[in-house]
């Protein structure tokens, strides 16, 4: 199955490699594709003080951390995604959160599922009958 990553997934997995969710991305690979936008890479380095600061772990650790949360995604251009499926996922993510619409064109692109832990977009693509959408729980049940 093809799992489109967050950001927030990722930030969350980077916090603690030992939670369920860097449990997920890290032993589930028989089970998942990962993928996520090529934009989400800079979205986490340009939280790198924040991450640095919340998590407490020294930067050694956590440029290891990202390096090996990484290496189980696929990174995916978002100019590779037509201009249709671009419409598309706006008028799924307009009235959420528009800072959202990679990930769904990308997830709706590669005909996934998307993996968020954030409740708004969850709650709000469910409403619009977006299917392809799971939180950790929905993802961590469905690889049992």
């Amino acid at each position: 199955m093809k799992v489109v990553v967050d950001t927030n997934i990722i930030f969350s997995g980077l916090l603690n490699t030992n939670s369920t969710i860097g449990e997920l991305l890290i032993n589930s690979k028989s089970n998942f594709e990962f993928y996520s936008c090529s934009y989400m890479r800079f979205e986490i380095q340009n939280h790198r003080e924040k991450l640095k600061k919340i998590s407490k772990l020294s930067e050694q650790h956590l440029v290891d951390a990202r390096f090996h949360l990484f290496s189980r995604l696929k990174f995916i251009d978002e100019d590779l995604i037509p201009q249709t499926i671009w419409k598309k996922a706006l008028k799924f993510t307009e009235d959420i959160d528009i800072d959202d619409t990679d990930f769904v064109a990308l997830t709706l692109y590669l005909k996934g599922t998307l993996w968020t832990g954030d409740k708004t977009l969850y709650s709000g693509l469910k409403k619009k009958q977006f299917k392809r959408i799971f939180n950790t729980s929905d993802l961590k049940n469905f690889n049992l």
